[in-house]
């Protein structure tokens, strides 16, 4: 069993095998990373006895906690009850120490010369198969599975195979390679989807509590060569059999690149390589018109009050302001002034009493953002950490500041950022699409599951939300990073009103822009996870929604049973 989550989870394991009365294996290990660390810890017996002290200490997981564990249970069938014999087995390459683990029995052991770097100590098939990869992986000066050729590595691992069953799991700590015997399967894949409570995964050999330490809401990929029992407070979702004869590459609970010879010898293993996220193409230039209408209604009139409307769309090299109209149906006394962000505001203070106030804004736009992305590729600080001179940091205080939350919090909003760095070697703008898809792709949008004071953290737990709530959780965790983030509000154009995503323009829309070093601000949307182009009008930035609201106001006298109703209508504006 494997399982490479999402970030650190302290996970027990109750090896049931050595409960009274239960069949014992013929030796169990567990090994794992603690966080930060290349070395590894394992833990292992030959020839186990009921209710072992090393087993009740697993158990416990007092101090347990890692992003990569792989536990085995052994049924010999080559060499002696020894530790030298039992799985899993580890050795040390490339700065770090490596983690090895078998199922299944070959016919013949691998051969591995003399004069090999790595030698196996036991007898076993399995840590020849391992020596036999260690000295395969050296030879190509590879350090790390990070560097290696999947289809390389895949060929390989055919060779092997042609030996016997092969199913099998090696880990550097950081990516863990998975590879399912060619004839016939032997390992299956369950995926830990938050938002859930305590988890546990059993059979009548072992049960493995998730998050023992509290629940982090964290996804993980479990594999095993058999199926667990899956229950606890959260989605149970299906086992699902890794394809005889594939290769699979984890980091951080995410498949980065696979390879899928075939069953026959002479297959070309057919590669997917490590992810590059998808760039956008160049657009076009298009003319866009808004209508924007807010309706306030009261039960009992509002007798004197302020109202700041910020509705008018920005004007810059990136969208052209073409013309802007607002209409008030209650008189007052305004003046326009632009905020500290830059946005054109209205002020409007009304002394006079009213029910109902109707607000129509009417916009028409040229957008000219059809390159997001002129730089190729990124030639200044394209990875982590982000470093700025004093007075840039000065500048961009604003957008560096974290909200305010409990330490706790942060911390794990922190690790759940870093998580994105890891699985993308630092490189910069690769975890940023990712930040942005994976909000994407794995957040359900639920209109009305969340109000103007839910927190990024509360987001992350839940994974739901609406486009204000994944701008602030991708906000959160660019600042936490030291990437200068501002929270955007504005319109979105969606196609025409025949279109099935036309609805989506009936409403305000926000997003995030980020500051890249020698590029300047980059729109982010991570509602549908994609950069923002032709098809995005903004309106106000600011550090959160609070200083980009379209409308905001105060009551201060009357205006009980208020009601408020918003429609957006966004479209191709008409030639000439």
């Amino acid at each position: 069993m494997a399982q490479p989550p999402e970030g650190p989870l302290c996970s027990a394991f109750d090896l049931r095998c050595l409960h009274p009365g239960a069949a014992r294996p013929d030796g169990w290990g567990l090994g794992y990373y603690p966080p930060g660390e290349h070395s590894v810890t394992v833990h292992k017996e030959a020839a186990p006895i009921h209710g072992s002290p090393q087993s009740e200490l697993v158990r416990r997981a007092e101090h347990e906690e890692s992003s990569t564990f792989v536990l085995h249970l052994r049924t010999a069938l080559w060499g002696a009850l020894t530790d030298a014999n039992t799985q899993p087995f580890a050795r040390a390459w490339g700065g770090r120490e490596w983690l090895f683990a078998h199922s299944g029995s070959l016919d013949r052991r691998p051969a591995v010369g003399p004069d090999s770097l790595f030698e196996p100590v036991g007898a076993t098939d399995s840590e020849y198969v391992f020596c036999d990869l260690l000295n395969r992986i050296a030879g190509r000066r590879w350090r790390s599975l990070g560097e290696a050729d999947p289809d390389v590595l895949a060929g390989w691992l055919l060779e092997l195979n042609a030996l016997g069953t092969l199913d099998l799991v090696l880990t550097d700590g950081l990516d863990l390679l998975a590879w399912a015997d060619r004839e016939r399967s032997g390992l299956s894949s369950w995926i830990l989807r938050p938002p859930y409570g305590p988890m546990s995964l059993s059979d009548a050999e072992l049960g493995v509590e998730l998050g023992r330490d509290g629940v982090r809401n964290r996804k993980g990929l479990v594999l095993a060569s058999s199926e667990l029992r899956i229950s606890g407070e959260g989605p149970a979702g299906d086992w699902t059999p890794v394809p005889p004869g594939s290769l699979w590459l984890v980091r951080q609970g995410e498949v980065r690149a696979e390879a899928h010879p075939g069953t026959g010898m002479s297959a070309a293993p057919t590669p997917r390589r490590p992810r590059k996220l998808d760039r956008p193409p160049q657009g076009e230039p298009q003319r866009l018109e808004v209508l924007h209408r807010t309706v306030y209604r009261y039960a009992e009139p509002v007798e004197r009050s302020t109202h700041l409307f910020r509705l008018a769309p920005i004007h810059d090299r990136k969208q052209a302001l073409l013309s802007h109209a607002l209409e008030v149906s209650v008189e007052g006394q305004s003046r326009e002034y632009d905020d500290v962000f830059g946005n054109h505001v209205r002020r409007l203070e009304v002394n006079t009493p009213f029910t109902e106030m109707v607000i129509e804004a009417r916009s028409r736009v040229e957008m000219l953002d059809t390159a997001p992305l002129p730089f190729r590729p990124l030639r200044s600080q394209s990875t982590f950490p982000l470093v700025w001179l004093p007075w840039q940091r000065n500048q961009l205080a604003p957008y560096l500041l974290p909200p305010e939350l409990p330490e706790s919090e942060l911390r794990d909003l922190t690790d759940y950022a870093m998580s994105f760095v890891v699985r993308n070697d630092d490189d910069l703008f690769d975890t940023l699409m990712d930040v942005n898809q994976t909000i994407f792709q794995e957040y359900r949008y639920v209109p009305g599951s969340t109000h103007l004071g839910t927190t990024a953290y509360q987001v992350h737990v839940t994974r739901q939300g609406v486009c204000q709530d994944f701008a602030n959780l991708f906000l959160c965790m660019m600042r936490l990073l030291g990437v200068p983030a501002r929270y955007v509000s504005g319109y979105v154009y969606t196609g025409p009103r025949s279109s099935p995503h036309h609805p989506h323009a009936q409403a305000s829309h926000a997003w995030v822009q980020v500051y890249l070093p020698e590029v300047g601000w980059v729109g982010f949307d991570p509602t549908n996870g994609i950069l923002t182009q032709t098809d995005h009008v903004r309106v106000a930035v600011g550090r959160a929604y609070t200083d980009a609201t379209p409308t905001s106001g105060t009551l201060f006298v009357g205006g009980r049973g208020e009601q408020l109703e918003v429609s957006v209508r966004v479209e191709l504006a008409e030639s000439g």
